[in-house]
């Protein structure tokens, strides 16, 4: 396990890299967040962000989103992919917040991932950027940078690696810290390559490190 001052090393040099800790998915309600994620799904962010704004014109609240048909919710979202699925999602959810919460996106990991189409990575990403609670969001980036800095075992699961990040990150810090992960595994950290000549983490990389050694 990574050091307290190893952890915060990392932490720190990711603030640096990116001061503005955001959400690259653009809304203005809370349940636009919630149904942008659910529409990232095997889906590009930038994409969404160019389906986004049309689709709320459209459905401007949640009771256009209940009365709407699959149909025509899935129209709108076509290019996401996995539409019929997922139009099915937005109209019942919007139903449920409706009737269940008065309108209101939920607070609590139990009440979110009750919701049609919301896992647990989605529910975290709701309670740390609507809520401002400790969140901890596993996307494919988080997973395989963490894995490489050597902060979790190199597990692939979601579930595992939210567990093992709970355990080292503080609190106050995890979820700015999991959108830090999402632009450093665009920027430098690929999934295809990981960039390490002059990478400011790789004194405190596991994968760094090792590389180093076979120079």
């Amino acid at each position: 396990m990574k050091s307290k001052a190893a952890v915060r090393r990392i932490v720190e040099a990711l603030k640096t890299l990116y001061p503005d800790a955001m959400c690259s998915l653009q809304y203005q309600k809370d349940y636009e967040l919630l149904f942008a994620v659910r529409l990232s799904a095997q889906c590009t962010d930038a994409r969404v962000n160019m389906v986004t704004p049309a689709l709320y014109a459209r459905f401007p609240t949640l009771e256009a989103f209940a009365n709407a048909s699959y149909e025509e919710v899935g129209e709108a979202i076509k290019s996401c992919g996995f539409y019929n699925t997922k139009s099915k999602d937005l109209v019942e959810c919007a139903k449920i917040l409706l009737e269940k919460y008065g309108g209101r996106v939920p607070g609590t990991m139990e009440e979110l991932t009750s919701l049609p189409g919301i896992g647990r990575k989605t529910a975290n990403l709701i309670l740390g950027d609507i809520y401002h609670q400790p969140a901890y969001v596993c996307d494919t980036h988080c997973i395989r940078i963490t894995g490489r800095l050597g902060l979790t075992d190199g597990s692939k699961d979601p579930l595992s690696v939210e567990k093992q990040l709970r355990a080292v990150l503080p609190p106050e810090e995890s979820s700015d810290f999991c959108h830090r992960m999402v632009l450093f595994g665009r920027d430098r950290c690929t999934a295809r390559k990981a960039n390490c000549d002059g990478c400011p983490l790789r004194a405190d990389c596991d994968f760094g490190k090792a590389q180093s050694k076979k120079a």
